[in-house]
């Protein structure tokens, strides 16, 4: 019983010790330094021995400007304990009083310990980061690594000198530690993509050869020229990809896969990230290179899938019966079986919306239903074939599958994909009063796609519902979308164009934005511009205007060659726009029509 009660009392000692330190540190961090001396001084006097109560009080006792009181301090400490870092606390007293004389000398003498013992290095220029004396400690570690050359702190010197402004050499440093440590490759590469990111949002124009990216790819460049280590194609890959440059990530990638077949996947990952990002040019010069170098059956239907779906995506009328027969052909191939699921939902697919066939569509679906399926894979067919349900104005039955989706897979991301797919239907089918309760759940969705469309819903229900209790133009609007969705352009233009003639102004600026996407998908670019320049010039304070400026900088730069014209649309979304989700495209572009050499 003795016992028990002795350990509970020294639990409740150290609860009430560890509780002292909390709110010492609280009244430290609020500017409060007599009310934390006192808890420190207590706590100091229990726990001598403890050197960070001994820097805590007397960084107390310099802010309050007792600099006697911090040096009886620090000297009776460093009498009694010896240790090396307390060198670096009473300098940085001195230096408080600006004796800078007495201060140097304590330096001096902390980094002398170094000599001494070079394990003290780890002491002493945490001591010195700590007190924000930079140089002080990339002189600790060099003078570490001189004594005892197996020490290596080319990580720590290298984020030091990027804090000191001396960037190249951060980058040198930091790609030798990563090349002398692979296992921290990961590490190294984050630190770097942080630099980068802190570059895009301080400076988003930044340019030339005194930009870190391009003072990075150099180096990078230099490495793989210098050595023939594939270590430096697969750190450039990576940088390119970082730049989203993907083309260029695939010369090194071709380059490793040359000496090393073993890195094929990688290829594999970067077609997928093409792919993903609609780099359609990219990705089929590397799918196809995938289809020359592989017996592997399922990246050879990966691939045929994901070069057919661009196929279609850019088809026009007279190259459909090529695109049935090269389906039908790959099904032929491979077989109607789980293995061959995604091509048969591209069929599906291919036949409803493009084919405007929705009864071969269904047909196909149901095919594959009778597959031994997992529910994942029937969630996918389920989902096709609601689309497709939707796309022949079968509302109810197509809700009745997202539903169905949606109770089998509540907490993935599939069945939030469902769930707003069923409150687009009921948006489109006109109620909007069952569809707003859904969106309003939707946007706090944890996938950031969804919650963004369904906040994107959610507002163009409400603001024109505000303006106009009847919902009559959102009603013409919801047809108008219901004919985009079931790709009949032409029908959904003429919809939205009636509606800029209507008095509610709420439907206005969103009206042109569809009849801008609607003429720039159509190839119309004069009048797509039309419509965004409306939205730039009477809708500024709106939320479409950085869609309006970046599709127009798009259309400006890829479909009409006109960089001149691109450029500044591109800046303004860059400096007007930052929280766009179009602002890091908008970055790369702006800065290879300046002229940035990333090649």
């Amino acid at each position: 019983m003795k016992k028990i009660i002795t350990i509970i009392a020294l639990l409740l000692s150290f609860a009430a010790f560890a509780q002292n330190e909390q709110l010492a540190q609280n009244y430290f961090e609020k500017g409060e330094f007599e009310k934390a001396l006192v808890i420190y001084q207590d706590l100091e006097k229990k726990q001598p021995h403890n050197i960070f109560f001994t820097q805590k009080l007397a960084a107390c006792y310099q802010q309050l400007q007792q600099y006697e009181n911090a040096e009886k301090l620090l000297l009776e400490k460093l009498k009694k304990t010896g240790q090396p870092l307390l060198y670096v606390e009473l300098g940085y007293n001195y230096q408080l009083q600006k004796d800078m004389a007495k201060a140097e000398r304590n330096y001096q003498a902390a980094l002398n310990t170094i000599e001494e013992n070079p394990s003290n290095v780890y002491n002493v220029a945490t001591a010195f980061e700590q007190k924000v004396l930079l140089d002080q400690a990339v002189k600790a570690y060099a003078k570490a690594v001189e004594i005892n050359p197996m020490l290596n702190f080319d990580y720590q010197v290298a984020l030091l000198q990027g804090q000191l402004g001396n960037v190249q050499l951060m980058i040198e440093k930091l790609l030798s530690y990563a090349y002398n440590n692979p296992q921290n490759l990961m590490v190294v590469q984050n630190q770097l993509v942080r630099f980068m990111s802190e570059e895009g949002e301080e400076n988003p124009t930044a340019e030339g050869e005194n930009s870190f990216n391009s003072k990075l790819r150099k180096a990078l460049l230099v490495n793989v020229q210098k050595t023939q280590d594939i270590f430096w194609n697969q750190f450039l890959s990576w940088y390119f990809v970082q730049q989203r440059e993907y083309g260029k990530a695939f010369v090194q990638e071709k380059a490793i896969f040359k000496r090393d077949p073993d890195t094929f996947g990688n290829i594999v990952n970067l077609a997928k990230l093409a792919v993903e990002e609609n780099e359609d040019a990219t990705a089929r010069e590397i799918l196809n290179f995938i289809l020359q170098n592989t017996t592997d059956p399922e990246l050879q239907l990966q691939s045929h899938y994901y070069l057919l779906s661009m196929d279609i995506k850019s088809a026009q009328e007279k190259d459909h019966p090529a695109i049935k027969q090269a389906i039908n052909a790959l099904l032929t191939q491979y077989g109607v079986s789980p293995y061959s699921l995604e091509l048969q939902l591209l069929k599906a697919d291919f036949e409803a919306f493009h084919l405007k066939d929705t009864k071969a569509g269904i047909e196909t679906l149901n095919k594959t239903l009778e597959l031994q399926l997992n529910k994942y894979q029937q969630a996918q067919v389920k989902m096709k074939l609601a689309d497709v349900l939707l796309l022949d104005e079968k509302f109810n039955q197509a809700i009745i599958y997202y539903a169905q989706i949606e109770e089998d897979l509540k907490n993935d991301a599939v069945g939030h994909e469902a769930s707003l797919k069923m409150a687009k239907s009921s948006y489109y089918k006109g109620d909007f009063e069952w569809a707003q309760k859904q969106f309003k759940v939707l946007k706090s969705s944890v996938s950031q796609l969804i919650a963004n469309d369904a906040l994107e819903m959610f507002l163009l229900i409400n603001d024109n519902t505000v303006e106009d209790s009847t919902q009559t133009a959102l009603k013409k609007f919801a047809r108008a979308d219901f004919k985009l969705y079931q790709n009949k352009k032409n029908d959904a233009l003429a919809g939205f164009k009636e509606l800029l003639d209507d008095p509610t102004k709420s439907i206005q600026d969103v009206t042109l934005l569809r009849m801008g996407e609607l003429y720039q998908s159509m190839g119309q670019y004069p009048q797509a511009l039309a419509s965004y320049q409306k939205i730039i010039d009477n809708y500024k304070e709106g939320i479409y205007v950085d869609e309006a400026l970046f599709f127009s900088a798009e259309i400006y730069n890829k479909k009409l060659s006109d960089p001149e014209k691109a450029k500044p649309l591109y800046e303004k979304v860059l400096f007007e726009h930052e929280d766009s989700i179009y602002f890091i495209e908008a970055r790369k572009q702006f800065r290879q029509l300046r002229g940035d050499t990333n090649s």
